[in-house]
């Protein structure tokens, strides 16, 4: 069976730490996909303005290498209980195949009619390969489905605290993002070091922050210089 990437995904996660977990976790988080020719055609799109939401199947392409695993520790578990693969959505996968549900924010045809999709709640890295687009419908909703272990550790969201002294020269549309993205806890579950300095990179931007008592600050954001 051969698979090809029918386009890629433009994130401000240049890396992995950071993004969030799964998708819509962080509806503010957004991303623009592009597409290789002949799929950037408008033929291709027809119709899916009428969906609100997509699924995107995508590749694993940042684990090459990565041996898949018979269990996994999932961080909403802490990092140190472990689970079967198939009862996770972890990347060490036999298949590095993913699969994450976003909301369709706009389609946008440039001059030359090419199509690229702009989307949020996105949980993927810059240049991730989509492999495909298939549209959200309502038969994929199950309210009452359970959903293992994630019912029963709630999620709890940190307190971000962000001066404007650090954020100054932060681009609106990023501070937003970025602020959404921190609450959920970027860190390693594994971490919990009240005096550590983490680091993240959110698109061409250095951010450093502390965690302590349920309260993230935000110490210092650098620019990366252009290469």
């Amino acid at each position: 069976m051969e698979v090809a990437p029918i386009g890629w995904i433009e994130t401000a996660f240049v890396e992995k730490f950071g993004i969030p977990r799964q998708s819509m976790v962080v509806p503010q988080v957004k991303g623009m996909i592009q597409f290789y020719p002949p799929f950037n055609q408008i033929e291709y799109f027809k119709g899916i303005q009428s969906f609100d939401y997509l699924w995107l199947v995508w590749h694993f392409s940042a684990q090459k290498g990565r041996a898949n695993k018979a269990t996994v520790r999932p961080p909403r578990l802490g990092g140190n209980e472990r689970v079967g693969v198939f009862a996770s959505r972890s990347p060490y996968r036999p298949n590095p195949i993913g699969l994450s549900s976003v909301k369709l924010e706009k389609v946008h045809i440039d001059g030359a009619g090419k199509v690229s999709l702009e989307v949020s709640g996105v949980d993927l890295m810059d240049k991730t390969p989509i492999l495909d687009i298939k549209p959200y419908v309502k038969t994929d909703i199950h309210e009452e489905a359970r959903a293992g272990f994630t019912d029963d550790i709630a999620w709890q969201p940190l307190t971000v605290d962000m001066p404007e002294a650090v954020t100054a020269g932060l681009p609106e549309y990023l501070l937003t993002q970025l602020q959404a993205v921190l609450a959920q806890d970027p860190r390693p579950r594994t971490q919990d070091n009240p005096d550590k300095v983490y680091g993240m990179r959110f698109d061409a931007y250095d951010v450093h922050f502390t965690v302590k008592s349920g309260i993230l600050r935000v110490v210092k954001i650098t620019e990366q210089a252009e290469s």
